[in-house]
């Protein structure tokens, strides 16, 4: 009897330490949910302002050199002389650095200026770093612990990313899931999840935020060669993963190492993508490329756009310009499904939509990921042919991707540690 009463007392203060946990990080999720998603919606509003400002005024393109030359003034003013961007994020989740506050207005201007101007950029890279820098800052000024802080920064990750997207599922695990391949830090699957959920409904009810979705026309049928199909076109998407990301880290080292200078390397890297964007004659290439992603999922696509965006987001991007890369990779993965899946029997459309988010799964190393961004852009609709085409694609890209600072825990191939060769 005595065992039982005690083996009951301790439950009971386990369940009392769990809920006083719950009741903290639950209040600092809503905190966090709502200064991040505050600053993630105006970030969302400067870019489509850039957006727009750029395509009803053609000449800013011709001013991209300058905005580079900005930029990089702008980070040495402010005593950043190295960016490392994402990876920065990452080591602060790990607990090796700490993130300056001034990150965030930094890259909010830059990518603000890179999307006015025609670079080749996304959103989602300088979100995460909005939302980590302002939940590290936030951390330290209220004293918090170093673990305790290392929840904060997923917060403010999960948070920026859904406000930005309206994919508050898939923010919340992106930002637990891609610092360490193979493990998941559950201790912060609360706060991260809820922080997320209220940027994403302050972003749609509070502000008119859309949430990106698309129409897919339609979705094959399960069956032993559709999932063949499926399982080739995982294949392919998982080798322009490959491609995708050597080609930037190999152009991010061919600018330094050969115009050491940052102001020769942005004007020299704006004025690259200026004389291609002249010489091809379309404006497809300059900016994130929303409409081309939902041409590409209804059906119609270049057969080589997949190429040209994956060289203009290397060239804009390694000579420093800011932003990011996911949805340039999303329109890399779009572009090249689309015309690739129909010569493997596919419809387009849901070959455009796979091709998104399997690419994006050969470049980040996030497949968990990958499966809750196909449910909420395109629905429940055939989201375990989905899951093969990422699964597949997680497994054959190996074991590069976008951000150096990401830690491979586990090996993709066998149930055991990986060790970097």
């Amino acid at each position: 009897m005595n065992k039982l009463k005690d083996e009951l007392s301790g439950e009971v203060k386990g369940l009392g330490a769990h809920l006083g946990v719950l009741v903290k990080w639950s209040l600092i999720a809503c905190v966090v949910g709502l200064g991040v998603g505050l600053v993630g919606v105006a970030f969302h509003m400067a870019v489509a302002w850039a957006t727009q400002t750029r395509v009803d005024n053609p000449w800013l393109l011709y001013l991209l050199p300058l905005a580079g030359l900005a930029i990089v003034a702008l980070y040495h003013l402010a005593g950043i002389y190295e960016d490392k961007g994402t990876n920065l994020v990452m080591n602060a989740v790990r607990g090796e650095s700490n993130m300056s506050f001034r990150t965030a207005p930094l890259i909010f201007i830059a990518s603000a200026l890179t999307h006015l101007c025609g670079g080749s950029s996304g959103r989602e890279g300088a979100a995460l770093q909005i939302g980590g820098a302002i939940a590290s800052s936030a951390g330290r000024r209220l004293g918090f612990d170093q673990e305790d802080r290392r929840i904060l920064i997923v917060c403010g990750m999960a948070a920026a990313f859904s406000a930005l997207f309206g994919t508050p599922l898939a923010a919340a695990v992106f930002a637990m899931e891609v610092v360490h391949v193979g493990v998941m830090h559950y201790a912060a699957i609360v706060p991260a999840t809820l922080s997320s959920l209220i940027a994403s409904y302050l972003a749609e009810r509070g502000f008119g935020a859309v949430p990106t979705s698309y129409a897919v026309a339609r979705v094959p049928e399960l069956s032993p060669l559709s999932l063949l199909q499926a399982v080739g076109l995982g294949v392919l998407c998982a080798v322009v993963a490959i491609i995708f990301c050597q080609l930037m880290h190999t152009t991010h080292d061919f600018y330094q190492r050969y115009i050491p200078n940052p102001y020769v390397r942005a004007a020299v890297g704006g004025g690259i993508v200026i004389a291609l964007t002249v010489l091809l004659g379309t404006r497809d290439y300059n900016g994130a490329g929303g409409q081309v992603i939902s041409a590409a999922v209804a059906g119609t696509a270049v057969p080589y756009a997949f190429l040209l965006k994956m060289l203009f987001t290397a060239l804009t991007l390694g000579a420093g310009y800011k932003g990011g890369e996911i949805v340039p990779v999303f329109f890399t993965g779009a572009t090249f499904g689309c015309v690739v899946g129909p010569l493997l029997g596919l419809p387009a459309s849901f070959s455009a939509a796979a091709g998104m988010v399997a690419v994006f799964c050969g470049v980040t190393n996030c497949p968990m990921t990958s499966v809750f961004l196909a449910y909420e852009l395109f629905g429940g609709q055939g989201l375990g042919m989905y899951a093969a085409v990422c699964a597949v694609s997680y497994l054959v890209s190996g074991y590069g991707g976008l951000y150096t600072a990401q830690e491979i825990v586990y090996s993709k191939i066998k149930p055991a540690r990986y060790e970097r060769k």
